[in-house]
């Protein structure tokens, strides 16, 4: 497949190229800095960009198969780039005429999962009022992908590690795992990945967790 990748300097977006690599896929990265970016390989294209702009976007996704997005927030100083980079990407798509996108939001835009302990109902109130403007900005983006023409799907862990990849881990397409409270990014970037041609998943949040 011919992948296009943005966020890619970030601990996802690197894992998604470096995996879709590995399988042989042929992989563009979308980068502001390509000093910044560490990973080679004979089919990766390296595409700079501020993203500002869908109309210089349009040659990163034109033709591709599929695009997979890793933009958010870093901070909670961030908020707001989600959504405002995600449209780029989208007006870049639509003008291309390619479809399929997958993007990273987070487990509270989605539904709250059966099985919640006495501590997570304690516990989720107080992160969703420390991160409520990151989150305000993961359902703008959210909105975004619903109105827009893609085949969208809107990938939702909880909170991130460094753990390798496992390949091992649920995932609830329309809803989150029950008890799920981390997952590692090498696995969203296997997730992201096994769903790019899963038919369920297209227009749907999926909740992924250990």
């Amino acid at each position: 497949m011919k992948l296009t990748v943005f966020g890619a300097t970030g601990g996802i977006g690197q894992e998604i190229v470096r995996q879709g690599l590995a399988a042989g896929h042929e992989v563009t990265a979308v980068v502001r800095d390509p000093a910044r970016f560490p990973v080679t390989g004979a089919r990766l294209d390296v595409f700079r960009s501020d993203l500002s702009d869908p109309e210089s976007l349009r040659e990163a996704v034109a033709g591709r198969d599929v695009v997979l997005s890793g933009l958010g927030a870093r901070t909670r100083a961030d908020a707001g780039v989600a959504a405002r980079l995600t449209r780029s990407v989208l007006r870049a798509m639509e003008g291309a005429g390619t479809r399929r996108l997958l993007v990273v939001s987070a487990a509270p835009i989605g539904p709250v999962p059966p099985g919640q302990t006495v501590l997570d109902r304690a516990v989720l109130p107080i992160i969703n009022g420390l991160y409520k403007h990151v989150y305000a900005d993961l359902r703008e983006m959210e909105a975004e992908l619903a109105a827009s023409a893609t085949d969208w799907t809107s990938v939702r862990p909880p909170k991130l590690t460094n753990k390798r990849l496992t390949g091992r881990y649920r995932k609830a397409v329309g809803g989150n795992p029950s008890r799920g409270r981390m997952i590692g990014r090498a696995d969203v970037a296997h997730a992201m990945l096994a769903m790019v041609d899963d038919p369920a998943t297209v227009k749907q949040g999926v909740g992924v967790a250990y």
